[in-house]
């Protein structure tokens, strides 16, 4: 999924506090949220080896004013501790993850307005790890950003939000005059949870870094996805969702590629047993080999996995999981095709 779906991370919460209370006095609370994650991984792509990563290893204070029975201002800030260059082992500086500030209010939503998670990090269904359709969606929030304006409303039986993102400072990879939009919609029904979701971004402009040209200057990317949720039995989850994404090029054909994936989880004492598969049609066939000129039209992934919570917000898990499509492990001189296999993950995710 991760490699069939990865135009879709140009694309890339409520009002309620979580995390551990650290102060609460004259109407001013401070909470601080984290998360951690260490895996032992060994990757889909052929050739890839088995190995550590730290995934996540972040922390965020979450600062609110009360202003009335109904209204709070907000502050967020969140220490990044694994982004890409401390995880690759390039540097050793931590980064700054999500930093916004917001109101919040219990009757007409929350509005949120700096560096964050746009709406399409919402996305994604199952109970995996590294290898499935929801991974695909939060690992990283390949939807978040600078520049990003958030508007949250949940009722209960009903709820929504939007977002906008632009790219004036050349940090999201949209041009200087491009920009991202997407929003969702939801309704919760007896035993059914059903969320539709939209979004679309122009890329226009230089990307105001180097090189500065923006290659795909003109571009443009959209996609709709429909989910639905069911918990009426004890113990037990199920998903299914539907997943479209468009890519239309300045000059040349569009391109589109459909997905359909179904997921189930089942609890077990402090055991969850999890399982997913999701195809992905292609509206143009891709190079599967360039010996034979061979393509491929469509891609089959999967994952199974287990999980021991020892303790809230801590989860031991091992998952397996893969896809038949193709990645191209050579370089841009001497492209090296190669088809996708199983991977394999140990690993421990703990949040609070």
């Amino acid at each position: 999924m991760k490699k069939t779906l990865v135009a879709l991370a140009v694309l890339a919460a409520g009002s309620a506090q979580a995390g551990i209370e650290i102060y609460n006095e004259n109407k001013v609370s401070v909470n601080l949220k984290g998360d951690i994650e260490v895996v032992y991984l060994k990757d889909v792509t052929d050739g890839s080896e088995f190995q550590q990563q730290i995934q996540d290893a972040d922390f965020g204070f979450d600062t609110r004013y009360t202003i009335n029975d109904d209204l709070q201002f907000g502050a967020y800030w969140e220490f990044d501790g694994a982004n890409d260059s401390v995880t690759k082992g390039t540097s050793t500086a931590a980064g700054v993850g999500n930093t916004y500030v917001a109101i919040y209010s219990q009757t007409a939503g929350s509005l949120k307005v700096g560096r964050l998670d746009t709406i399409f990090d919402d996305a994604g269904i199952g109970s995996d790890y590294q290898f499935g359709i929801n991974s695909f969606f939060s690992n990283g929030s390949p939807f978040g950003g600078d520049e990003a304006v958030r508007y949250d409303l949940d009722k209960g039986s009903f709820y929504g939000g939007i977002a906008y993102k632009q790219d004036k400072n050349g940090n999201n990879k949209l041009g200087k005059d491009g920009h991202m939009v997407d929003a969702k919609i939801g309704g919760r029904v007896a035993d059914f949870d059903f969320t539709g979701f939209y979004g679309q971004a122009e890329f226009k402009g230089d990307l105001n870094t180097t090189p500065a040209a923006n290659p795909k200057d003109g571009d443009k990317e959209s996609m709709w996805a429909v989910e639905a949720r069911y918990a009426g039995v004890e113990n037990l989850n199920l998903a299914l969702a539907y997943y479209s994404m468009n890519h239309k090029p300045k000059t040349g054909d569009d391109m589109t590629d459909n997905t359909v994936a179904f997921a189930a989880d089942y609890t077990l004492n402090q055991i969850i047993f999890a399982a997913g598969v999701s195809q992905t049609s292609l509206d143009k066939a891709q190079s599967a080999s360039s010996v034979d000129n061979s393509t491929y039209d469509k891609v089959l992934g999967w994952y199974v996995n287990a999980g021991y919570l020892v303790a809230p917000g801590a989860t031991i898990y091992a998952e397996v999981g893969g896809n038949d499509g193709y990645t191209d492990v050579g370089t841009t001189a001497n492209p090296n095709i190669q088809q996708n296999g199983t991977g394999f993950a140990l690993g421990v995710k703990a949040e609070f």
